[in-house]
């Protein structure tokens, strides 16, 4: 069993949602590690990446993605692992520099972007796409942050691998049905609106034991 459908299985999300802050249990747990799940919060903007099964109307037609400002939404969850060529096994720290998978908890698809114009501001789309955690090499993203390893209270941006668009809002928000929600694009200009730090979520451990195997226990801290 992966570690996206352990996840899905064994931690229901209602036990996410009684765990809305995080506690930091010393140093070691300053920084993000495979595994974790996560809700992202655009700096500028105050709002969590978010998905739902609501599809674009246009452009892709796949699943949309926005930013939310309610904390309280079990459909801000994210879980951070490594590519289909890269493993990432978890508890293991994300470097600086690293590719990664964002998959929704709630649904299993994964962030995703491609050339495709998004609906408000005409900039480049992004989705979330594929079944049970897998699509294809549009769903990976770079981390971009400042020193080796990504810190949980540091600001950094997502860069798209394939596009080398960075995961921004803008600010433009949505009608109905989602009335209110804000446009997450792609941009391939570096600004304030392209940043996003790591909120509530459940984060795991770095493995005592070097074990790489997922269907071990979980080790979390909140």
């Amino acid at each position: 069993m992966d570690c996206l459908r352990f996840l899905r299985v064994q931690l229901p999300i209602t036990v996410l949602l009684s765990c809305m802050f995080t506690l930091s249990f010393g140093s070691e747990m300053n920084f993000v590690t495979c595994g974790s799940v996560v809700k992202l919060l655009n700096v500028k903007h105050n709002v969590r990446l978010h998905s739902h099964d609501v599809r674009y109307g246009s452009g892709s037609g796949q699943q949309s993605v926005t930013g939310v400002t309610t904390v309280e939404d079990s459909n801000s969850y994210w879980s951070v692992r490594g590519t289909s060529d890269a493993a990432c096994h978890r508890g293991t720290p994300i470097q600086c520099g690293q590719n990664i998978r964002l998959t929704h908890v709630n649904t299993g698809r994964n962030l995703h972007s491609h050339y495709f114009t998004s609906p408000l501001s005409s900039n480049q789309e992004v989705s979330a796409f594929g079944e049970n955690g897998e699509g294809d090499h549009l769903d990976e993203w770079t981390v971009l942050c400042a020193g080796s390893v990504w810190q949980r209270d540091e600001s950094v941006r997502f860069r798209h691998t394939a596009t080398e668009a960075l995961l921004s809002v803008t600010g433009e928000q949505y009608g109905r049905p989602i009335h209110g929600q804000r446009e997450v694009h792609g941009m391939m200009v570096s600004s304030s609106h392209s940043y996003w730090k790591t909120m509530e979520g459940v984060f795991m451990k770095p493995s005592e034991t070097g074990s790489r195997d997922f269907r071990s226990p979980l080790h979390t801290e909140f």
